[in-house]
């Protein structure tokens, strides 16, 4: 069992979690019923710790500027209290990390790398601050996070936010964040997820703070239906909505172009870490010389899982990356990177299920969008 402990961790054992380590955290696999954990998310709203999250600060004139030459996206045009996705990428194209980088002042970001990857984040955009007028703080002991998702999240936070704010909240965009407080508790509130619904993370400066934040919120949801959720449900929330997890989807040997990340990608910049391998890596990609990733849906019982092979005709063309049964549509799905000729919407392939080959078809991801 890992050692490292979020500022939440009694409030889970209180609650009854399972645990399990990720990224070399102790995190709430599941409280009850991973499969209730789910639905609770999708029909009203789910409590999530995500304080095992990096919290990296890039500051100074420099600033935008070096996360243009750091990071594959243009991050200089990004407005001030808009965010964006974006990817860590080496020099030869795979992919370190992917993030979303929050622009809170003209020379002042935050970036949030990965649970596992927080560390080598915080570490390469220290080396690679080398020569730009910057300042890498890397605050992820010092920051909790948790996340309110579910459609029932803008009335559950709305709720707990003084009534001067209220028109603020409702009128902040995807990918946007403001500070504000929320239960009395002063946080970076942000409109971002990773379950395909409607939500917020709330980013937590102090540990004492973090746990009365996650009590309210508990307290104020109770009667909406919020649930608290561990990452069992945020992996198959996250699946159903086609969003890529880093060592899965994404891995140091994968490319951006194969992930179909490609607009995440800004070709137009004049220099940046692993320019000429990614342009590289398109000119193969546009000439079907890769694997690519594709959504699978299945007509058969059984679920494939991480590693599984993708066959067609009997012969291995790819292989899973992740893969379950769909709580909310009820049959199986997977993400799998398969060859070009493979990839087309339509096409039927197998999965390789223990040896039990099960009929998959190639969709058009992801398999589940949030009614508008």
């Amino acid at each position: 069992m890992s050692d490292l402990r979020t500022a939440l961790h009694a409030e889970h054992a209180a609650l009854g979690a399972s645990f399990t380590d990720f990224g070399g955290w102790q995190m709430p696999l599941k409280y009850a019923s991973e499969l209730a954990e789910h639905h609770g998310v999708r029909r009203a709203a789910g409590l999530f710790d995500l304080s095992h999250m990096g919290e990296v600060w890039v500051g100074g004139p420099g600033a935008a500027a070096f996360l243009d030459h750091a990071l594959v996206g243009r991050l200089s045009a990004v407005a001030v209290g808009r965010a964006r996705y974006s990817l860590l990428c080496a020099e030869d194209g795979g992919i370190v990390d992917d993030l979303i980088t929050y622009r809170r002042a003209e020379d002042r970001f935050l970036v949030v790398p990965n649970a596992g990857n927080a560390a080598v984040v915080a570490a390469e955009l220290a080396r690679r601050a080398e020569g730009f007028d910057v300042t890498v703080d890397d605050a992820s002991a010092a920051t909790s996070l948790v996340a309110v998702q579910g459609p029932a999240a803008a009335g559950v936070v709305s709720g707990l936010v003084p009534e001067q704010h209220r028109a603020e909240l409702a009128d902040l965009r995807y990918y946007a964040a403001t500070a504000l407080p929320v239960a009395g508790v002063e946080v970076l509130l942000a409109r971002t997820g990773y379950t395909g619904e409607d939500g917020f993370e709330l980013f937590v400066a102090d540990d004492d703070a973090a746990v009365a934040l996650w009590r309210a919120l508990l307290e104020a949801g109770a009667p909406a239906g919020l649930v608290p959720a561990g990452l069992a449900a945020r992996d198959s929330l996250r699946l159903e909505a086609g969003m890529p997890l880093y060592g899965h989807e994404l891995t140091r040997a994968t490319d951006p172009f194969a992930a179909g990340l490609g607009a995440v990608v800004d070709l137009t910049k004049p220099a940046f870490v692993g320019r000429e391998a990614l342009e590289a890596a398109r000119t193969a990609h546009e000439a079907g010389a890769r694997r690519v990733l594709v959504a699978l849906e299945g007509r058969g019982p059984r679920a494939g899982r991480a590693g599984y092979p993708v066959l067609a005709g009997g012969t291995v063309v790819g292989e899973v990356t992740s893969g379950a049964p769909s709580p909310t549509l009820g049959r199986p799905v997977a993400l799998a990177y398969v060859e070009p000729a493979h990839a087309a919407v339509g096409t039927a392939v197998e999965v390789d299920v223990r040896g039990r080959p099960q009929p998959h078809d190639v969709v058009r991801g992801p398999f589940y969008r949030r009614p508008r």
